[in-house]
């Protein structure tokens, strides 16, 4: 077969399938030049999902008539000064998207450039041009798109349903709202409005500080519901040329699927594994594997230290010195939620009013409006105590924080090091004669009307089913899962004492011996530094294998052959050792969780109070190993108001 080159109209064809994929391909493509043409406002219009109109309207800088026949050619563009790929500044570079859609739909592209007096008109059906023709248009660009893939109806059959594929494109738009405040947007679904956020001005003190944070919280809090900005933890770190900013809600404040997390560079969205697995890494502590936080985070760095020219959608990028941003996303992270201290997400107490309003209506814990009730699974109330009598009669003897009824451990070096925590940690030792509520057992005086102020978490006033303590503060009451709070303050007192003190190791009587393949072991090998302050200690062996000579205590017996290569496996996806974290902060989880006050114990207003105390003074007690909450505020203005008092 002689080799022979392809016609234009496969060429174009061919780029399209790379360029647009579905609907919300091409309204990403369209919005995104006009992001560049400097619009201030850009309206989007769909019907039928998308695949018999698509018509995208903006008020930028627009074109001229000259320009308009180039902006419809291959490989023509505006935006890469001086053929330079390593310095984008803008969104597009490629010069591909119109011509890939004008290939494959009916395609009509009218502008008005700044200026002018005029404006043009031109249209391409299934790749064939027309000239420029005069056209009505006040200002800037129209673009629509009809009839998408009736050049090529095979790609027709790939397509979702109505609602999935606008849902697709709702959700490009709203990423694209996220990264650029300063501009509205609205979304049309044939004639009905499905979504609109307006232009978020900087306050004067932001234009200032040439610093836009509170309009792009106003923003994300515009499309992510307003419990987002209540539950949201400032980040702005700057390491040598790299800044992060944006918002990363508390562990409690946590979906079933990481659809919710949005990451940004430069402004613009990208789905990155590295940045995925380093969100990943520093929630793995307070999440459990089936929860992801939400956040929105922003990265800004000078366009030479990222690549955007990975592909043909450009949601991919690869960074110069990806250890720089993995360290600094994890640390800034990890440190927001230290600051955060005993805090816990505001939609814990919504949650809670909202299952004792009538009907399944929840009324909001700072604005008194009844709305529909925020249903999750895990922000619910922990479960009630276990009911078998002996269990509760072994816990009422059992000292504070220690076991009770409670099966064997994994091993003699963990209930060394669970007896030490346990001791150390527990608070003073005591027991109420009282019957479900205990209060002022042993003789244990209330604190002070005055001393409640200073308390964030308040002052004991009883204990609920032996379960749950109930503390008063200057203007609401908290409710405490006693369980779930020592199992958090026993856990960062074990976090503490490993990062001190290093992560045990015993030696193997005989090596194992691990084969992988050789990239594999490379990069197993170089990062032997790291998994050893981890407790595993290894080293090369030939090509393509590993051999295994010591590994954490804590884990006991291991499946080392399968552990080495999930951990190959997560330094290949994710560039970080997570599942020798993950099985060491679960083995940890598990001995606190043994090693904490059961259900069912009682607790004199002393120990109640102690346990408050070290609450407030410990990073991350808000929840518990799990991202379950370890307490709940009520403020008594809502309470009043559930009892008609307001």
């Amino acid at each position: 077969m002689k080799i022979r080159r392809l016609s234009e109209r496969t060429i174009n064809h061919i780029a399209a399938g790379e360029v647009i994929e579905r609907p919300a391909s091409a309204v990403k493509e369209l919005v995104e030049n006009a992001i560049d043409a400097g619009a201030k406002t850009i309206d989007v219009v769909m019907s039928d999902g998308g695949r018999t109109l698509i018509s995208v309207t903006d008020d930028g800088c627009g074109m001229t008539a000259e320009e308009l026949e180039l902006a419809v050619e291959r490989h023509a563009t505006s935006k890469l000064r001086e053929d330079d790929l390593t310095h984008i500044t803008t969104m597009g570079f490629r010069g591909e998207a119109l011509p890939s859609i004008a290939s494959v739909a009916r395609f009509s592209l009218i502008s008005r450039a700044e200026g002018s007096e005029e404006a043009w008109r031109i249209d391409i059906e299934g790749g064939r041009k027309s000239p420029p023709v005069p056209a009505a248009l006040n200002r800037g660009t129209r673009v629509e798109v009809r009839d998408l893939f009736f050049a090529t109806p095979a790609r027709l059959k790939f397509l979702k349903t109505e609602r999935t594929e606008f849902s697709y494109a709702l959700d490009v738009i709203k990423r694209l709202a996220m990264a650029h405040p300063q501009i509205s947007f609205t979304l049309y679904d044939g004639a009905r409005r499905a979504f609109q956020v307006s232009a978020q001005q900087p306050d004067l003190e932001d234009s200032l500080e040439n610093n836009p944070a509170d309009s792009r919280l106003r923003r994300l809090s515009a499309i992510l519901g307003s419990e987002f900005a209540d539950n949201a933890l400032p980040l702005d770190v700057t390491r040598e040329d790299v800044r992060l900013t944006g918002y990363a809600g508390l562990p409690t404040y946590n979906r079933g699927n990481a659809q919710h997390q949005y990451l940004f560079v430069n402004g613009r969205p990208v789905k990155d594994k590295l940045l995925t697995g380093a969100v990943r890494g520093a929630y793995m502590d307070f999440l459990a594997r089936d929860r992801h936080p939400v956040l929105a985070l922003f990265l800004d760095m000078p366009p030479e230290l990222v690549d955007v020219n990975v592909h043909p959608a450009k949601a991919e990028v690869r960074f110069r010195d990806s250890g720089l941003v993995r360290g600094l996303i994890v640390g800034s992270l990890k440190h927001a939620l230290a600051e955060a201290g005993h805090r816990a997400s505001t939609t814990v107490a919504s949650s809670a009013l909202g299952a004792l309003t009538p009907e399944g209506a929840s009324l909001s814990a700072h604005s008194g409006r009844y709305q529909g009730q925020y249903g999750t699974r895990h922000l619910s109330s922990p479960a009630p105590p276990p009911q078998g009598m002996s269990d509760q009669a072994q816990a009422f003897y059992q000292p504070l924080g220690m076991p009770a009824a409670a099966g064997p451990l994994p091993g003699p070096s963990q209930q060394m090091l669970l007896d030490r925590e346990s001791r150390d940690f527990a608070p003073p030792v005591g027991r109420t004669d009282a019957g479900g509520i205990s209060g002022q057992g042993g003789g244990s005086p209330d604190l002070p009307e005055q001393d409640y102020a200073q308390y964030p978490l308040g002052a004991a006033r009883g204990q609920l089913h032996e379960t749950y303590i109930v503390a008063q503060t200057r203007d609401g009451i908290v409710i405490v899962d006693q369980h779930a709070a020592h199992e958090r303050l026993v856990y960062e007192k074990m976090k503490a004492h490993m990062a001190e003190n290093g992560v045990a190791r015993q030696a193997l009587l005989l090596p194992e011996v691990v084969e992988l393949d050789p990239a594999a072991a490379d990069r197993l090998c170089a990062r032997r530094e790291e998994l050893e302050e981890m407790g595993l200690v290894l080293e090369p062996f030939g090509e393509g294998a590993v051999v295994v000579r010591e590994t954490p205590a804590l884990l006991g017996e291991v499946d080392i052959k399968g552990l080495v290569r999930d951990l190959a496996d997560d330094l290949a996806e994710l560039d970080e050792a997570l599942s020798l974290k993950e099985r060491l902060e679960e083995v940890c989880g598990t001995m606190a969780c043994h090693g904490s006050v059961r259900a069912g114990r009682r607790l004199t207003t002393e120990e109640m109070n102690a346990l408050l105390r070290q609450m407030e003074a410990t990073p991350h007690s808000g929840q518990c190993n799990h991202g379950r909450p370890t307490y709940v505020e009520l403020k008594l203005a809502d309470v009043e108001k559930l009892f008609g008092r307001r």
